[in-house]
């Protein structure tokens, strides 16, 4: 399984991908709305990690767009 994780934090893409990766998953990492979104429309993603808060396109608009483009596609918000 791919999942995206989609976090302008550094920090927090190590801590998560770390997790995910022991875990057995591939994890792609996106920096910013706009490289997130064009992975997430890929039919190799099958779950999305998304912040709220990034740079190039907010996270609510990378949802929103996800959501009318790939609505089965699972979406775990993280944002502090």
């Amino acid at each position: 399984m791919s999942i995206l994780l989609v976090e302008d934090e550094a920090g927090i893409v190590s801590f998560v991908r770390r997790g995910l990766e022991s875990a057995g998953y591939q994890v792609l990492v996106a920096d910013d709305g706009v490289d997130g979104l064009a992975l997430a429309l890929s039919d190799d993603v099958e779950l999305v990690v998304l912040d709220l808060g990034l740079p190039g396109l907010p996270g609510e608009e990378v949802l929103v767009r996800l959501r009318r483009r790939r609505p089965h596609v699972p979406v775990i918000v993280l944002t502090a």
